[in-house]
């Protein structure tokens, strides 16, 4: 481990690692070089101290160094113990001096150590993946929630918490919803997390999904990618919802619907995608077929009873990474992905480049936000105004060499008027 004052590292020496990581993500994230392109020049962000908490990847990292690029002091520790790119933490201190908390595989008591040790920054502005940060700034240190304008949440489940925070009332700082702006949720959702979680299946497993019946729990966003994706390499997909309306629509789009309680009576792999508790419980478990998969594609480990589960085992192996095996008292044997936690990460790399270059860029402009609405903003979940969402797809589009069409005068006349109807 390579410690500092600045920085909690698990050796410097795989910078050179990291970095060649880095610049391949930077080739495929054009949206946002566009925008530090622009920070480098007119430093929208200068004096200002910036805190995140953010899976330590060659995507985020790009992110960082483009908050740098605009004038903040940015500090960055991981937001889950098993997404941490080690050589990408290292990358970040040696090669853009820029302070990084975090070791893959680190346990709760070095999390909330490295909470503290970016909190310990005094930071003026924070950007979380599930709201830790200010989670901790309203219950351990709240001392410091004068000092910060305003904070960003880049994760369902983290919006789901923060929301709950201003229904309360207990919610004491502005926070901006990156995840609710449609050029992350319709896409980063989507589509990063469609391909990565059966990437990070197929990794950890190296099964084959055509043929096998796939259980998606939760039909957002997630979860229609991942089983638009699960359905397209030929499994025959199942769809379990609490809410009608998704229900309603994911059984139009062909999948069959069921309870959790049917599904796992024919399930081979279990995939919750909700942000909710215990979504498979420890009942659900005990009626699964021997040798069912169970994956987490949400962002706490709390979707899977794994507590529950872990005192149930009579035997548990890890049969490859990110596979363990449980033996249960009925002598089923069940196998979990990543240890519960989120399997796109855990047991692979994450979302591609290019999906997560409109997320981040997403995350540089909530920055830019927050500074230039200083003392105007309330104590509430805040959207991204529409004009800076259409900005981030218009420079996606151009990107990809896409031109769109513009509504002529005519147009935007007739859309704006009422009194021109049927001839």
């Amino acid at each position: 481990m390579a410690k500092g004052d600045a920085y909690d590292v698990k050796d410097l020496k795989l910078a050179p690692e990291g970095k060649l990581k880095i610049e391949w993500a930077e080739q495929q994230m054009p949206v946002l070089r566009n925008i530090r392109e622009r920070f480098a020049i007119d430093k929208p962000l200068k004096g200002i101290r910036l805190a995140t908490c953010l899976h330590i990847t060659s995507e985020t990292a790009n992110l960082l160094i483009t908050l740098k690029a605009g004038g903040a002091q940015v500090v960055a520790n991981a937001s889950n113990p098993l997404s941490t790119q080690d050589s990408v933490a290292a990358s970040l201190v040696k090669d853009f001096n820029i302070p990084t908390f975090a070791i893959k595989g680190e346990d709760s008591k070095t999390y909330y150590s490295h909470l503290n040790a970016v909190l310990d920054f005094r930071p003026n502005i924070t950007m979380d993946d599930g709201a830790d940060l200010v989670h901790m700034l309203h219950t351990k240190r709240t001392d410091q929630l004068s000092e910060i304008m305003g904070s960003s949440e880049e994760t369902t489940t983290g919006v789901i918490r923060l929301k709950a925070m201003e229904k309360e009332g207990a919610l004491r700082l502005p926070v901006v919803a990156v995840n609710d702006s449609d050029t992350k949720h319709l896409f980063d959702n989507r589509y990063g997390t469609g391909q990565s979680t059966i990437d990070g299946i197929l990794r950890a497993t190296n099964i084959l999904l055509a043929g096998k019946t796939f259980v998606v729990a939760g039909y957002g966003w997630c979860g229609r990618g991942v089983a638009m994706r699960a359905k397209g390499m030929g499994a025959n997909t199942i769809v379990v919802e609490v809410d009608s309306v998704r229900a309603l629509e994911a059984a139009m789009d062909g999948y069959r619907v069921m309870t959790m309680e049917e599904a796992v009576k024919v399930g081979d792999i279990f995939v919750s995608a909700t942000g909710n508790k215990h979504v498979i419980s420890l009942k659900h478990i005990e009626k699964m077929k021997s040798g069912a998969i169970i994956a987490n594609a949400g962002h706490f480990d709390v979707e899977i009873d794994m507590s529950g589960l872990e005192k149930l085992k009579t035997k548990k192996r890890n049969i490859r990474f990110s596979l363990d095996e449980y033996t249960l008292p009925s002598k089923k044997r069940i196998y979990v992905l990543g240890e519960g936690r989120l399997v796109n990460l855990a047991a692979a790399e994450g979302h591609p480049a290019e999906v997560m270059d409109m997320s981040f860029a997403n995350q540089a402009l909530a920055a830019e936000f927050i500074l230039e609405n200083k003392g105007k903003l309330e104590n509430k979940v805040y959207v991204l105004p529409e004009n800076i969402d259409k900005e981030v797809a218009l420079l996606k589009l151009l990107s990809m060499g896409i031109t769109i069409d513009k509504l002529s005068k005519e147009q935007k006349t007739y859309l704006s008027s009422w009194n021109e109807g049927t001839a």
